[in-house]
């Protein structure tokens, strides 16, 4: 994809933001743009960093992994969106700042066991099925407490929040109901656990993001509107 393409496309997902924050109150600045670059070459992510991108989301682990080898020379903030299968932890320890995709507490602490000695904790997103859709990854929405208490002991992570990738509705409203649902278990978290820091929604894509920051979505997981329909 063209240099000139990726930077328009950032400047336009860029506006929206600022307008959806502006309609609703909230601070721009309160809301993280990840750029969601699964099966996009390494050159596009390059482009996209030229033109002022830093954080990036990837679903695919190897195809990760030789991105950021490719692209050591670019001081990238790293997110594994993807689902992860307990075999495959190690990796996202060593090579990755955030995880997004947690539901299980084995995978927690497996990731805790296999973060490198010297580096900062790996922040750590709890994944909500908040649909309770059973095609879904995610914890279920009751479990959720459980689930942070446990990961909130562990060492070598930091408890960040919460992700949802909640099933597409027609009508703005009823998208809303999804978000106002993680929003409300963020609270509820927030209470149960004073000692964590507890300030991340990660909510909202190309189609619905409007709708996730009016929410409180505070990282937006934007991939067609950056780097345009995949293959």
């Amino acid at each position: 994809m063209r240099k000139e393409d990726i930077t328009e496309n950032l400047n336009r997902v860029g506006e929206r933001i600022v307008t959806s924050c502006a309609a609703c109150g909230r601070d721009p600045e309160s809301v993280t743009l990840l750029a969601v670059s699964k099966t996009r070459p390494a050159a596009d992510l390059r482009c996209a960093f030229e033109a002022g991108q830093r954080h990036f989301g990837e679903n695919y682990l190897q195809e990760a992994l030789e991105k950021q080898a490719e692209l050591t020379d670019l001081d990238i903030i790293w997110h594994f969106i993807g689902p992860l299968q307990s075999n495959k932890t190690r990796a996202v320890a060593e090579h990755f700042h955030w995880m997004h995709s947690v539901d299980r507490l084995k995978i927690a602490q497996r990731l805790s066991a296999q973060r490198p000695e010297g580096m900062e904790p790996l922040n750590l997103c709890l994944q909500v099925n908040i649909d309770r859709e059973e095609s879904k990854s995610g914890v279920a929405p009751d479990e959720v407490g459980a689930l942070a208490e446990a990961v909130a002991q562990l060492p070598n992570l930091r408890l960040r929040g919460l992700m949802a990738i909640p099933a597409p509705r027609e009508a703005a409203d009823a998208q809303a109901q999804p978000f106002r649902a993680l929003a409300d278990l963020l609270r509820q978290l927030r209470e149960q656990l004073p000692g964590q820091p507890l300030d991340t929604l990660s909510m909202g894509m190309s189609s619905d993001m409007e709708t996730a920051i009016a929410c409180g979505a505070t990282t937006v997981r934007i991939g067609t509107d950056i780097f345009g329909r995949r293959d």
